[in-house]
């Protein structure tokens, strides 16, 4: 059968939502979703309900199926079958009447046009606009107006892209590695500004391969490889599937610590290359050893924590999530 036949259509979103209670209550109900692109399949099964208000990180590697969910959510991509419903209505209805908004990490922008120019331009297609000034200061990017946006940064090029999503005051926000290209003090920035968009009651999807985004901005986590959600919690619920210690300490080479019994793994952490952190099994036994070593005269600034939610995503997909995307 074509699998063009099985798309759903917006008579048959309404059926089904009929059949599936949730899906009017939910802000995202998404039920047996399945996508391929020729013999790559980028959606195999993805079931998801949003509560209204939410907030919740989407995690995986490059071809797990993020970017996928989030195009058939705002009717830039059509099921191969399944059933979609935003706020009750098919992504279709939902995007064009504002109730649904993307941010996405390649959307396009006029480099010859003022962001100013193009905002206001955006703003007047708007079926529900936001008061241009208040997306403005939202996105933070007053000082932004005058800019030609061939010459932006990066990171300057994605505030304008969330400005672009609030114009609608949409209910429903996602966003697509929304921080690429900036700083660290430009991603604290806009997650600071992000807290107060949610603070208004706003259903938030994020992708993000910051896993430290993730774990710190999102109260809810869903891990998706290879077209499947392969865990769905808290970032502490998931970080628990993951038995063990983290060991972090200065003065010792990776490779003797990976030499000590208990430990799967050593190396350079990267976000101190002066410590080493290593990856235990036995985290006790690993501590006796290191200090019954000739590494005990040597080591210091030693601590001991639970696994992250780096070690639970590698557990769970198998490998890293190094090229996420």
């Amino acid at each position: 059968m074509n699998s063009a036949t099985l798309a759903p259509t917006p008579d048959s979103l309404s059926s089904s939502r009929a059949a599936d209670p949730t899906a009017e209550t939910a802000a995202i109900s998404l039920r047996g979703l399945r996508k391929s692109y020729g013999p790559v399949r980028a959606l195999d099964g993805v079931d998801l309900t949003v509560q209204p208000g939410e907030i919740l990180a989407l995690l995986g590697p490059n071809g797990a199926g993020k970017s996928t969910c989030m195009e058939v959510m705002v009717g830039l991509a059509t099921p191969d079958s399944g059933r979609v419903a935003i706020h009750g209505a098919d992504p279709v209805t939902a995007t064009r009447s504002g109730v649904i908004r993307a941010m996405l990490q390649s959307g396009a922008l006029l480099p010859d046009q003022t962001v100013r120019s193009m905002l206001t331009m955006l703003h007047s297609l708007q079926a529900r606009p936001m008061p241009l000034a208040q997306a403005v200061e939202q996105a933070d990017i007053g000082e932004l107006m005058g800019r030609r946006i061939g010459r932006l940064s990066g990171g300057q090029a994605q505030r304008v892209r969330f400005a672009i999503a609030l114009l609608g005051d949409p209910d429903v926000l996602l966003l697509d590695e929304p921080t690429v290209g900036m700083d660290v003090t430009a991603r604290r920035a806009f997650w600071h500004r992000m807290r107060e968009v949610a603070a208004t009651g706003r259903t938030i999807v994020f992708a993000t391969h910051h896993l430290e985004e993730a774990e710190r901005e999102a109260a809810r986590v869903v891990v998706m490889d290879r077209g499947r959600i392969v865990a769905d919690g808290s970032a502490e619920t998931i970080s628990a599937l993951v038995a063990g210690r983290i060991i972090t300490l200065r003065g010792a080479h990776a490779a003797a610590v990976a030499a000590l019994p208990g430990v799967e793994a050593a190396a350079p952490d990267e976000a101190d290359p002066t410590r080493v952190r290593a990856v235990c099994a036995d985290a006790d036994a690993a501590l006796r050893a290191l200090y019954a070593s000739p590494l005990a005269d040597q080591v210091h600034d030693v601590l001991v924590t639970a696994p992250g939610l780096e070690e639970a995503f590698m557990h769970i997909t198998g490998h890293s999530d190094e090229t996420a995307a």
